[in-house]
């Protein structure tokens, strides 16, 4: 399944094709993926106009800038201000058209704390590293801003208790974009409504991801947990691609996306090998992420206009509201 926009393949041949018992995988990846003809899909990103004010920290990173460029499109303000590694310290980067200056760790806390007391409406956009997720929340917790923590990995349960604990709004998802959490939803109502119906089958796994992701793809590990409650038999062994080569030769991935891509994998078997099965769903590029995270931002801005007495969300949440 492809879910955003550069280049829309053709639907996939038979599973059992593209099955990893099978020899002759690698050159159905490659002729698959590079040698037909793409087609372009368009995704809409919400049309609200707002003036919301967004401190983007991250924003020198890949996902960061594209949250920045995103923003612009919607009309959101940027402000001049982002969170970043110490040797960064001091320096004005422009994104997007946007000058920023970088502020490193040791003067997290009042640049915050003073940008706050500035834009009283302000939401945080998280897009920074794993190793600094809780670190981060913490301190907006602390201070009291809204935010969309967009960066994977850290410890999830901490994240979430000191969210709880603070009453902060916040959207907390490692997977920003929508309709790929379209899909994982509709997989985990598969598992519910259809518990063990795999039994038996074994699970094998791929995942590519540019080189510069250093974490296990979090959406993979969701659609894998659906597929156990399914009857799945799987040893948590996720194969991961990272070498640039083998993505282009193995995975068939596009020479231009290879630095900002994600293409996940799913192959079941029965026991017999006489059955197998294929999903997929992949990316090339960050705007599907970038949409979505804007689209978090004005859902949240909503939220606190109003007054929710639900403080965190995720996009399943959005997703049940729509385009409004």
């Amino acid at each position: 399944m492809w879910v955003q926009g550069a280049e829309l393949k053709q639907p996939l041949k038979p599973p059992f094709l593209c099955n990893p018992l099978n020899s002759n995988r690698t050159r159905f990846f490659t002729n698959h993926y590079q040698k037909r003809k793409p087609f372009v899909v368009v995704m809409s990103m919400s049309t609200k106009s707002t003036a919301v004010p967004i401190m983007v920290n991250g924003c020198n990173g890949k996902m960061g800038s594209s949250v920045i460029m995103a923003a612009n499109s919607a009309g959101l303000q940027i402000l001049p201000k982002s969170f970043g590694p110490e040797y960064e310290a001091g320096n004005t980067v422009e994104v997007c058209g946007n000058e920023i200056k970088i502020h490193g760790p040791s003067e997290r806390d009042s640049v915050l704390a003073s940008l706050y007391d500035e834009y009283p409406n302000m939401i945080v956009v998280d897009y920074t590293l794993p190793t600094l997720v809780n670190d981060n929340a913490d301190l907006y917790c602390k201070v009291g801003v809204p935010f969309v923590m967009g960066t994977t990995g850290g410890d999830r349960d901490r994240l979430y208790k000191i969210v709880d604990d603070s009453k902060v709004y916040a959207v907390i998802s490692p997977q920003m974009g929508k309709q790929v959490v379209a899909f994982l939803a509709a997989m985990d109502m598969m598992a519910e409504q259809f518990p063990g119906a795999f039994s038996g089958y074994s699970l094998h796994v791929k995942e590519s991801h540019q080189a510069a992701k250093l974490d296990t793809s979090a959406t993979a590990k969701a659609v894998i947990s659906c597929f156990k409650k399914l009857g799945v038999s799987f040893d948590d062994q996720i194969e991961m691609i990272r070498d640039p080569k083998e993505q282009k030769e193995l995975v068939g991935v596009p020479d231009e996306y290879l630095s900002g891509h994600a293409f996940h994998f799913y192959y079941l078997s029965s026991p017999g090998k006489t059955v197998s099965l294929e999903f997929q769903h992949n990316v090339c590029g960050r705007s599907i992420y970038a949409e979505g995270t804007i689209d978090a931002v004005l859902f949240l801005a909503e939220k606190i206009q109003s007054k929710a007495d639900k403080r965190i969300y995720n996009i399943i949440d959005i997703l049940r509201e729509g385009n409004k």
